[in-house]
């Protein structure tokens, strides 16, 4: 099992940012006695997505956000959806950032991709490898 993981700035802008825009559902978010998110995880069909805040920790030495590489990655999440097109229109609604448009690629599969409010980006798709 492989699962994304990554750090935002605002864990809760994130959390309503991934739900509305993305579809994902809450599986369990760790709060602290403040009621801050210290840890989220989030499903979206089979598959897992963890996120926390961007924090001072031995580990976050090795991370690092897209306003810091100017807007440039490394990584990105590619999700798997039946309806590339609708979920674009309801992505366009809610005011996500379209960096790239609807696209059939060669290889097949229909995708576009956007950018979340901290910069990371998401490509949405219907290109699945395992066929």
């Amino acid at each position: 099992m492989l699962i994304p993981a990554t750090r935002y700035s605002d864990c809760e802008g994130a959390l309503a940012f991934l739900k509305k825009v993305i579809g994902m559902e809450e599986l369990q978010v760790h709060r602290d006695d403040d009621g801050t998110i210290v840890h989220a995880e989030m499903k979206l069909g089979e598959s897992l997505f963890m996120f926390g805040p961007e924090a001072d920790t031995p580990f976050s030495r090795y991370m690092t956000a897209p306003r810091d590489t100017g807007g440039r990655e490394t990584t990105t999440m590619y999700v798997v959806v039946g309806d590339v097109e609708t979920h674009n229109a309801k992505a366009m609604a809610a005011g996500a950032t379209i960096v790239l448009p609807l696209t059939q690629k060669d290889y097949g599969g229909l995708q576009y991709s956007l950018r979340d409010p901290e910069g990371h980006v998401w490509t949405i798709g219907n290109y699945d490898p395992r066929g």
